[in-house]
């Protein structure tokens, strides 16, 4: 990755504020004093602000998402990137993309009685993030390890994350079997699916398969990582917060595969990789009969 040209484009996202303030005051004058801001699924105003703050809270808004986007996205331009960075910015663009359209929508409305449809966003949004997590789990699998003697084989998984799951999965499926809008329907079965797709990895955990060749990071039957034994430096034992998260994690050369709060840091020629476990020094003892040790 150019790294010069990852940073230019985080910095391009920030043009989304002056072109949202610019049009507001091309058109300030024309603006009824207080305006449609809120829209239903099916596009129906239910909510007004005066003009001014109107424009405060779309600003509002893209400050924020941008005040979370760039210390994100700079983190992934001082490492060794991939695609999956590039994936993160565009799905950055995407959102402030669409935060752009609304407001412009909402002025639209105002100006024109244009009818504001969300069904767009609805559907794109949910999409975007599919291709986002199918991209981030795609990258740094490395190839098949070759056919060879199974030493040994772990699961580490989070059951007590997938209860937790489980109540994030009502709202969804009630809007997708209730909502009489399409789009919406289409979302909420969508963001269901990553959902139940999410609880069921918990549930099941990774599956850490080692061979003669090196080591397979298992999920639900995905493969998720190859490491092969000449890759491998070393590895030790490491505790691991909270605050780094847990499931799938990492960007650049590191991934961290993680349920809980002990981990087994791996150095390869190819990047960093933790695998999570309740018992590390089993992994550790595994490591060892990979290599040999």
């Amino acid at each position: 990755m150019n790294r010069r040209v990852f940073q230019f484009a985080i910095a391009l996202l920030w043009l989304a504020i002056p072109l949202v303030a610019l049009e507001y005051r091309r058109v300030w004058d024309q603006l009824p004093a207080s305006m449609a801001t809120h829209f239903n699924a099916a596009g129906q105003a239910n909510g007004w602000m005066p003009r001014d703050i109107a424009l405060k809270f779309g600003l509002g808004i893209m400050a924020f998402l941008l005040a979370i986007f760039t210390p994100l996205l700079w983190f992934m331009s001082r490492r060794k990137a991939d695609i999956s960075s590039w994936a993160m910015l565009g799905f950055c663009g995407v959102i402030l993309g669409f935060m752009v359209a609304g407001n412009q929508a909402i002025l639209n409305h105002s100006l024109q009685g244009t009818p504001v449809r969300p069904d767009a966003m609805l559907i794109v949004l949910p999409v975007a993030v599919v291709l986002l997590i199918a991209i981030f789990l795609g990258v740094k699998r490395e190839h098949p390890l070759p056919p060879s003697e199974l030493l040994a084989e772990e699961t580490h998984s989070g059951r007590a994350w997938s209860l937790l799951l489980v109540p994030g999965l009502i709202g969804p499926a009630i809007a997708a079997a209730l909502v009489p809008v399409t789009a919406l329907r289409l979302s909420m079965a969508t963001i269901g699916l990553i959902g139940i797709a999410a609880t069921a990895m918990a549930w099941s955990g990774f599956q850490y398969r080692f061979l003669r060749h090196g080591v397979e990071i298992r999920t639900l039957g995905f493969r998720l990582r190859s490491i092969p034994r000449q890759q491998i430096l070393g590895y030790d034992v490491e505790s691991w917060g909270a605050l780094r998260g847990y499931g799938i994690r990492g960007v650049g050369d590191c991934r961290a595969y993680v349920w809980g709060n002990k981990v087994v840091h791996i150095k390869t020629s190819n990047g960093e990789v933790f695998l999570g476990h309740n018992d590390p020094q089993r992994i550790v003892r595994d490591l060892d009969q990979v290599m040999s040790r």
